[in-house]
């Protein structure tokens, strides 16, 4: 019947009507170029101190890239802030958050040259916060320096692997990539500042990169290829052997240095014996004071009794501390080499001793016979 639909054409497109203006010829990416936004938006950030310098040199270039869609930016050296508005060219709305990354980016130590491909639409961005992670600074020093690795060889691992941009500035990392590689880093670099080495993580990425190659495995789960990382409890025997080895091998070195060993640690006391009687009743605080005749001490004189310990205490650790801060100033003691006389002599009796000895090595003992 000529009512029925045409089966050839898709359900999807069954109502679609025919569109004589909509030709070939049409860009439809730059749709909307005619079209004006009813509202500016705008975006600001803020810049160190140290950056401002080379963002001087390069605003020319960052000018020129936004100019191409659209959007205008400022530099303010007064307030140390960047900002990027719309304007009457602009003609994708998205740009804008494009723009603002831009910035972030550059306001944390990224080249223009690398910041301006955030503009590209498979490109994303993250800045991770690592400061408050971890709390003692030296801990968070190494931790972030795990990231980076000897020579960089971590980080370049990490690029390679994620197909990202990685760049360690102060307490952020900022990345480059794409959206699914984001993740990737971003897991990376947490667990790195948990205290899990990135090496894991880039045991399992160059596993799963392996296992993608092979298109059998697409449908399957690849759990069983997977590593499985647990931490390794020791026994109490272990860690005892553990540390004996390690006293040993301290005390080697000492012996090897010609240091002086080690003092032993004092023993522990040994245990009390058990009795099934309770303990003596201990004196109140208020006894002790009427003891002692505190309890009937003025108030202006108890305070000025417990300021004159406090002072004593004071002069005691200023003492204290002054001591073992004079240690590091005493001379070691030196052994004074031999002078070219003593040397002299002690090799005269040294040969004098081993003709001696060769002299009585070499008399033959006489037997006599008694008749």
């Amino acid at each position: 019947m000529s009512g029925q639909p045409d089966k050839s054409v898709s359900k999807s497109k069954k109502h679609r009507k025919e569109k004589p203006w909509d030709t070939d010829d049409i860009d439809h990416s730059r749709d909307n170029t005619g079209g004006v936004f009813t509202e500016e938006s705008s975006f600001a950030t803020l810049f160190p101190k140290y950056r401002e310098k080379y963002l001087r040199e390069v605003w020319s270039a960052v000018t020129r890239a936004l100019d191409a869609h659209g959007i205008a930016c400022t530099l303010d050296l007064i307030h140390g802030s960047m900002s990027v508005r719309t304007t009457r060219k602009t003609f994708d709305p998205y740009i804008l958050l494009k723009a603002r990354d831009m910035l972030k980016l550059l306001a944390r130590g990224v080249a223009v040259t690398q910041a301006v491909k955030i503009l590209q639409d498979d490109t994303a961005c993250d800045i991770i916060k690592i400061g408050g992670l971890v709390r003692n600074k030296e801990r968070f020093v190494k931790r972030r320096q795990r990231i980076i690795g000897p020579d960089g060889s971590t980080l370049k691992a990490i690029e390679l692997l994620t197909n990202c941009y990685v760049l360690v500035q102060g307490s952020t990392v900022s990345v480059m990539g794409p959206h699914k590689s984001l993740k990737e880093v971003r897991r990376i670099v947490l667990d790195c500042m948990r205290n899990i080495h990135p090496i894991y993580r880039i045991k399992e990425l160059m596993i799963k990169r392996e296992l993608a190659k092979d298109p059998k495995l697409a449908g399957e789960s690849w759990d069983r290829f997977l590593p499985k990382f647990r931490k390794h409890h020791l026994k109490t025997s272990e860690k005892t052997a553990r540390k004996n080895e390690k006293i040993a091998a301290r005390a080697e070195a000492r012996k090897a240095a010609g240091l002086e060993p080690e003092e032993p640690k004092k023993e522990k006391p040994a245990k009390k014996v058990y009795t099934p009687f309770p303990p003596p009743q201990q004196p109140r605080k208020v006894d002790l004071q009427l003891e002692s005749g505190e309890y009937f001490l003025k108030r202006h004189e108890k305070q000025a009794k417990e300021l004159k310990e406090r002072k004593q205490k004071q002069v005691e650790a200023t003492a204290k501390r002054q001591a073992e801060r004079a240690e590091a100033f005493v001379a070691p003691v030196e052994h004074a080499e031999p002078s070219v006389e003593e040397k002299r002599k002690k090799r005269k009796r040294g040969e004098a001793d081993d003709t001696e000895r060769k002299d009585k090595s070499g008399k033959k003992k006489t037997v006599r016979f008694k008749f």
